[in-house]
């Protein structure tokens, strides 16, 4: 049996990011008991990366197909940072929680044989007993070849926000972890279910998609763009954004104009028009029309001008297709991919932005999301 690894490379990687980390003017002359006087030293901020690195690194660890011996006194508990008791009830949940999404990846012929968790720390804010650490998270997942089509690897990047708190004995306790990004949550990150909203209505409107796993394969047949193109523009940008395109990740978020982007590539041409009417479709160095940035507005504009047309199912997609989803059914679309792989046997595997991510299977999708709405196109 081939040895499963797992590898965290935390230590490098902080190295070189505590330079951006913003501690107090006095930090750096604290010495005992940092947290009650409202600073801490350099020190202390590599301990909060390294514990950020031990929960994320669990938290992946549990998704993956081999036993693996997974870090937890030591890192969870180093002398001067640790878990809460609440935090350490939360992360046992999630554990729990991925170990489900792991049996139900399975069940849909999917399956991690290896992973590479790397967490960097981007900032330190602390006031008044209390400090919140920014940090990026860089994950790499290993396909297990259960058919032999699958790609080689599935990576994302994610953005933490954590949160402590300074106990009486000088120490620090994680207290709070939660996920900066929009769009679908990553592989390792439990999803919380979805509140139902009053349904809405828009025209035109597009049809679900069915989830389960077809008898038969469909073929995308040859079409008037260039799929190819698609695929590796969003392969190219999908971790690195275009310089020449404005970001929206602050703007609710920047998964359509990610796509729009891929689809331009590949040879959608530009439809002018008014930029809040969505039969119009278009950007310029100054603004763009709300269709190109807005799912809903692009599902509207795809299927008004024909450029694309919904699939019975998910797993019709090819290279070049589009899926998007709608978190708690509501009849908004709250998130757009683009399909950038297609294993031999019919499974279609999704690039995007928010989380980051690239070549992420449907079935895990659906695995994290089973009670999502979920609409194809073919581009």
């Amino acid at each position: 049996m081939k040895s499963t690894t797992f590898r965290s490379a935390v230590g490098a990687v902080l190295t070189a990011a505590l330079s951006a980390v913003v501690l107090p003017a006095s930090a750096a002359s604290a010495a005992e008991g940092p947290a009650a006087a409202g600073t801490v030293d350099t020190a202390t901020a590599q301990s909060f990366g390294r514990l950020a690195d031990a929960v994320l690194t669990q938290r992946t660890a549990a998704l993956l197909a081999t036993k693996q011996s997974v870090r937890r006194a030591a890192p969870l508990a180093e002398k001067n940072v640790r878990l809460s008791a609440g935090q350490t009830r939360t992360e046992d949940t999630a554990l729990s929680a991925l170990r489900t999404r792991k049996a139900r990846l399975a069940s849909l012929g999917e399956a991690y044989t290896s992973a590479d968790t790397r967490v960097a720390v981007d900032r330190v804010r602390v006031e008044a007993g209390h400090a919140t650490v920014q940090a990026t998270e860089t994950t790499t997942l290993a396909y297990k070849k259960i058919r032999g089509d699958e790609p080689a690897t599935t990576g994302f990047q994610a953005h933490h926000r954590l949160s402590f708190a300074a106990t009486a004995d000088g120490k620090w306790q994680l207290t709070g972890l939660t996920s900066t990004d929009d769009g679908p949550v990553a592989v390792n990150e439990p999803a919380t279910a979805p509140v139902a909203a009053a349904r809405t209505t828009a025209l035109p409107d597009a049809t679900p998609a069915a989830t389960s796993v077809p008898s038969r394969p469909q073929t995308k047949p040859a079409g008037s763009y260039d799929y190819a193109a698609m695929a590796s523009y969003a392969e190219k940008y999908w971790q690195n954004y275009n310089p020449a395109y404005r970001k929206f990740n602050e703007a609710g978020g920047d998964c359509t104009n990610f796509v729009s982007q891929a689809l331009k590539a590949g040879g959608w041409a530009n439809k002018s028009g008014d930029a809040e009417d969505y039969r119009s479709w278009w950007y310029d160095t100054s603004y763009q029309s709300t269709s190109w940035v807005g799912a809903n507005e692009w599902s509207w504009f795809t299927l008004d001008s024909k450029r694309a047309t919904n699939l019975a199912n998910v797993y019709y997609m090819g290279v070049g297709d589009v899926m998007q989803m709608d978190f708690d059914k509501d009849g908004s679309k709250d998130h757009t991919m683009v399909v950038t792989y297609r294993s031999s046997s019919g499974v279609p595997y999704l690039t995007y932005h928010s989380v980051n991510t690239y070549r992420k299977s449907v079935a895990s999708i659906i695995a994290s999301y089973p009670t999502s709405a979920y609409y194809a196109y073919r581009t």
